[in-house]
Order: structure tokens, then sequence, then C-alpha cells
């Protein structure tokens, strides 16, 4: 691709893609992915068309009865998307920050993320409103572990269940009285219009969040400058400097779907600082550790905290 190929176009009538981005097709890989796409249009004077949109399935889709964690982990989301982009079908790939591989394949490399939206996590009930109002025994689905752990240490009477779908099935399951409750990202109700959903919202403090939650990753060739130069017009230096600090914490845990891990960074100023959990499947054994560096150490940070973590938590946590 050329860097002509970014310029405006010339003629109104023009619509031949410049750019394709690869999703997945769910609701809200769908709104990410325009987010992405108005955002290209605007930056660069192009009519939405001219920035395309192709729907690819992924494993991780067609995966609905067991955890990820039994399948092969959260790359089954970016698997086919990214062979896509090796093969240049597309230029871009939209993703969940927090479904995205801490290696990536060769050639493929994260240009930036869109301005992160509310990392916390919303719980879903069907009656009453917190975490204190479910009853004892009470059905909680969810399909990640991080969350189940984190349940499980604040509440270790709860029943919680494998609950997979979009986030509009999973409500559903829950309205209709297959589960008493279930945990979703704040960031995807509110991009889905679906906050009223949410009966109360986690702090961070005590239910810390997916390493990347709120954040919407774009992934691209790395010899592809005409792209990655169109893309840093529309992401956030701040949002990139937190998201690098998480992933390299998760990282040195060599984390994936089969560990409860949690981390969130915020850059304050100059600074960044960051925070990082590991628990044991049960939630009752974890490990929690928080620092701070300058924003250009953000990535030591994160691999000095993951090591630290490494270090310090339970063996069954890390699955040794």
């Amino acid at each position: 691709m050329s860097e002509a190929t970014l310029t405006p176009s010339s003629s109104p009538l023009r619509t031949a893609p410049r750019l394709t981005i690869g999703t997945r097709g769910s609701p809200l890989a769908l709104w990410q992915a325009h987010a992405v796409q108005a955002a290209l249009a605007a930056a660069h004077g192009l009519a939405p068309d001219e920035v395309a949109i192709e729907i690819i399935r992924t494993s991780g889709d067609a995966i609905q009865d067991r955890a990820l964690a039994e399948a092969g982990g959260k790359g089954l989301f970016t698997k086919e998307i990214e062979e896509a982009l090796l093969d240049g079908r597309v230029d871009l790939a939209v993703h969940s920050a927090k479904d995205v591989a801490t290696v990536l394949p060769e050639g493929l490399g994260l240009a930036g993320y869109l301005p992160r939206a509310d990392v916390r996590d919303a719980l879903i009930q069907r009656e009453g409103q917190g975490l204190d109002a479910l009853p004892r025994g009470a059905k909680v689905g969810t399909a990640s572990l991080r969350r189940e752990a984190q349940l499980r240490r604040l509440r270790p009477d709860l029943a919680v269940e494998l609950l997979r779908g979009n986030v509009h099935t999973r409500i559903k399951k829950v309205r209709e009285g297959e589960f008493d409750a279930t945990l979703l990202a704040l960031a995807g109700l509110t991009r889905l219009g679906l906050q009223d959903e949410a009966s109360a919202i986690l702090d961070t403090e005590s239910f810390l969040p997916a390493v990347g939650q709120g954040a919407v990753a774009i992934e691209c060739r790395l010899d592809d400058a005409a792209t990655l130069k169109a893309l840093s017009a529309i992401t956030s230096p701040e949002t990139g400097i937190a998201v690098a600090a998480e992933r390299a914490l998760l990282a040195a845990l060599d984390g994936s779907c089969r560990t409860p891990i949690a981390g969130l960074a915020r850059v304050e100023g100059q600074n960044v600082r960051l925070r990082g959990l590991v628990l044991a499947p049960d939630g009752r054994d974890a490990a929690e550790e928080e620092g701070a560096a300058p924003v250009s150490e953000a990535e030591q940070l994160g691999a000095e905290l993951g090591a630290r973590l490494r270090a310090s938590a339970p063996a069954r946590a890390l699955g040794l």
C-alpha cells in the first residue's frame, strides 16, 4: 500500500476501499470496528465506506460449549483475523484488547488503541443491587477465570458456573432466570447502549479488571508503513502506555485464559501506576503487587511487577 492511498479522494463518487478492517461479527466487535472506521474517515477526510469492514468468524466464536481455557486460550478470538492480515486480505484488525495474546504472530504488531473507556466490571442480576444482595448459593454465570476467582474470593458461597455467548445472550439468560447474575465489562455495555442493565458497578479496589479491559486494540502488519501512519492519527498515547504496562505484566506471568490474572495501569502525569493480581482458581490464595515508574518505563514496570508476582503467587494459581 502506498502513501497515496491515504490521501482524500478528489471525487465524492469514489467509494473503493482504501483500507479494510478485519473484525469478529458480534455486536460489540462491530461497534469497535465501526468506531475505528469513523475515526479513520474523520482523520483522513475519507467517506466511511472507503474504510471497509470484513467480518471474520473465529474459533472462539464457534466454541460455545466450554471455557476458552479448555480450548486453547484467548488467541482463539484473533487467530483467523490475524491470518487474514498476514495474507493481505485485510489491512488492520480491531480487537478487544483483553482478547489479544501477549505474543503476536511474526510480522504483526499492535499499532495502538482508541481512547480507553471505563475499565470496571458490571454486575447484572435479576434481583437486588450488588454482590452483597445475592443470596447464598446464587448461580452466577461467567466464562472468565479472573471473574470467577475474584467472585469466589469475595463470595465463596456462590455457585459460579460457565456462561458463554455475546453480551445480549448473557443478559437474556439472567433475565429469563437461567442464572441469578453475571458479570460483564461496563465498557461493552455502554458501547451497546445497555448500561442501564447493570445492577451495580464493581470498584476496581475490590474487583480488579482484566488486562486491557475497556481498550480497543488495532493490529496491523509491521511492514505496512502507510497503515501505521494512518493509525497514528487516531490512537491514544495514554491508553498505549497503560496497556503496554499491563501486557508486560501479563507476559511476565506467561498469562493466558488458564490463569486468573488481573491488572490495571493508570497514567498519572509523567508516571504510570500499575496494580497486578494473581489468584488461585478458587480465590482462596492470591498475590498482589503495585508500583509506579516514569511513562517511558511502562513496559519495564510491568515486567518487574510480573516477575514479583510470579515469585510470590501461590503455585497452584500459576498451574505449577
